[in-house]
């Protein structure tokens, strides 16, 4: 308790708040800049496994209770590889094939499908402006991943001149593009979002993270094991510096300083912060490999940010619209009566 009191006020605290965002953010600039020297099972894998060794070591020495019973298994095996290995895998091709600022955007829209889910499996409310964030960020990932082409012919021609025979051929580059991946990425990750409700029911969320890094990850090993060749001899002391950068602070000190404010403080608030991500994603990755958006995609990127606020936010929105109706509504009811108050001297003044 004491340490949650110093850390809570230490002046430190702001740049410890975004620190997980920031980490995230630029662990994607160091996974890209490596891709071209390694593999992307490989590397997906390296990041996941020791970064769970490393928050299975902070548990013990925590004293957090390990798993127990094949339910908790259970559970922790499938949020391994749906939030390990599929979330991973899927980010780590997609890296081969778009930017890291531009994938980070598309993998930050996750709030997005986490809302309808908790709609539909929780029947939690979406509300007026989780609604409009939901438009948003549908329109907002629709730019960013549809060819850039492809949207300004539709813009200009109309739907119904475009030609139907095009069509195939855009959706074809749609679904082999980085973004699409990056999408699929978000999706699982959504996914295990949701699904952490059930694992913290039988397990311990720290020991549940570690544990369950290290089963997605090894799948993402047996894959690069099978697919893919010289995953490590064309790495240099760079690449291995920045594979560790992704592993140790981009994973395990990330989820640690992610879960220790989460449950410690205003989750929705610290939430909201999500949308940092991307955003350090795009200035490092053109500060460092020089990666240039799009004017359409740059309007996506706005668009999804916004969204991501908005959902993330939506209680917090809707909690402050309604206490302003109320203040609006008691200042009316108190206007005849100040209007009084203020004739009656006037008439005490001027009895005539």
């Amino acid at each position: 308790m004491a340490s949650n009191t110093s850390l809570g006020r230490s002046p430190f605290l702001p740049l410890l708040l975004i620190a997980p965002f920031f980490l995230w953010g630029t662990a994607m600039v160091a996974m890209k800049g490596t891709l071209p020297h390694t593999t992307p099972f490989f590397m997906a894998g390296v990041r996941l496994v020791p970064a769970g060794g490393l928050i299975l070591l902070a548990a013990a020495w925590m004293k957090r209770p390990q798993p127990q019973g094949w339910m908790a298994w259970l559970w922790i095996g499938l949020f391994g590889l749906v939030d390990g290995a599929l979330f991973q895998g899927f980010l780590a091709q997609g890296l081969t094939r778009t930017g890291a600022g531009l994938g980070s955007v598309m993998i930050d829209s996750q709030p997005l499908a986490v809302a309808l889910m908790a709609r539909w499996f929780f029947g939690e409310r979406i509300g007026l402006w989780g609604g409009l964030g939901l438009a948003l960020g549908i329109l907002g990932i629709s730019l960013l991943g549809l060819p850039d082409e492809w949207l300004v012919n539709l813009w200009q021609s109309g739907l119904q001149d475009v030609s139907v025979a095009s069509w195939p051929e855009a959706l074809g580059n749609l679904f082999q593009s980085g973004q699409w991946l990056m999408l699929m990425a978000a999706l699982s990750m959504a996914v295990g979002t949701v699904m952490v409700r059930w694992v913290c029911r039988y397990a311990d969320p720290v020991t549940a993270t570690g544990w369950h890094m290290i089963l997605g990850g090894l799948p993402l090993f047996a894959l690069s094991s099978g697919l893919e060749t010289q995953q490590w001899s064309l790495l240099d002391g760079g690449d291995w510096l920045s594979l560790s950068y992704a592993t140790i602070f981009g994973s395990a000190i990330a989820y640690g300083l992610f879960f220790y404010f989460a449950s410690s403080g205003n989750l929705t608030s610290f939430s909201s912060l999500t949308f940092l991500t991307p955003v350090f994603a795009l200035v490092f990755g053109n500060l460092f490999l020089s990666e240039v958006l799009s004017s359409i995609q740059w309007v996506g990127v706005g668009f999804t940010l916004a969204s991501i606020y908005l959902i993330n936010q939506r209680d917090v929105l809707t909690t402050k619209m309604r206490l302003g109706r109320w203040l609006q509504a008691k200042q009316a009811s108190e206007e005849p009566t100040a209007d009084l108050a203020i004739a009656q001297p006037q008439e005490q003044e001027h009895p005539r």
